[in-house]
């Protein structure tokens, strides 16, 4: 039996109606998978930049908790350093000022002479040489030019032996100078400096740990007193 034009168009719309219902089925199928497939790498990628994130900002938590520790380890030694500093400084300024009191000593010519002596004396037991030339302040060469007899002979009493002292007239110490002596033999190759500022330095380098104590007590941390 032939079919009519009627009934083959109606088959072509038919098939077609199928044909474009199989294909909208097809894209949505595609679709959703698509859809699908996006959302689980678009999950990934979230997941691994929120990953780089977090480990970006433990990096810089890190970083800004080391920072912290350094700045505050280093503002501690600037304290510390300054907190020395002032000590140092206030130890200073004992010193300095029992340096400017030398010069009281001086104005003393009784008590000055009697130090003159001793000073003198001092350096010649050390030197142990025949012939001392000895350097003065020129304020002081009258007064040291007076004492020489007495500190020759009790020198000689001492050791028993001869010597010979003579006031350096050409060479000077230092007006600058608070006072005290400086002993010379062999020519000037041989010294011993008694001058009162080396005296004070040397007595300084025994007491500054005691300055040190006196002022500011005992450091618990130090395993020695020097």
């Amino acid at each position: 039996m032939a079919l009519s034009d009627a009934d083959v168009q109606k088959q072509i719309k038919h098939m077609m109606a199928f044909i474009e219902q199989e294909a909208n089925e097809k894209a949505e199928e595609i679709d959703a998978k698509a859809e699908e497939e996006f959302n689980i790498e678009k999950g990934r990628l979230v997941q691994q930049q929120r990953l780089k994130i977090m480990e970006y900002y433990e990096r810089k938590e890190k970083q800004v908790e080391l920072q912290k520790k350094i700045q505050s380890s280093n503002m501690l030694n600037q304290a510390r350093l300054k907190a020395l500093k002032v000590r140092e400084d206030h130890v200073r300024n004992v010193l300095e000022d029992a340096r400017k009191r030398l010069g009281e000593v001086t104005r003393n010519s009784s008590r000055y002479n009697e130090i003159l002596h001793k000073l003198i004396l001092q350096g010649l037991y050390q030197l142990l040489e025949p012939s001392v030339n000895i350097r003065v302040r020129e304020a002081d060469k009258s007064a040291v030019q007076g004492i020489l007899s007495s500190i020759a002979d009790e020198y000689k009493k001492a050791t028993g032996k001869d010597i010979n002292l003579k006031v350096d007239t050409e060479s000077y110490l230092s007006a600058e100078t608070t006072g005290g002596v400086e002993l010379q033999a062999q020519k000037g190759r041989i010294k011993i400096v008694n001058t009162m500022e080396a005296r004070l330095d040397l007595i300084a380098q025994q007491l500054v740990p005691e300055i040190r104590s006196a002022l500011f007590g005992r450091n618990p941390n130090r395993k020695f007193a020097d």
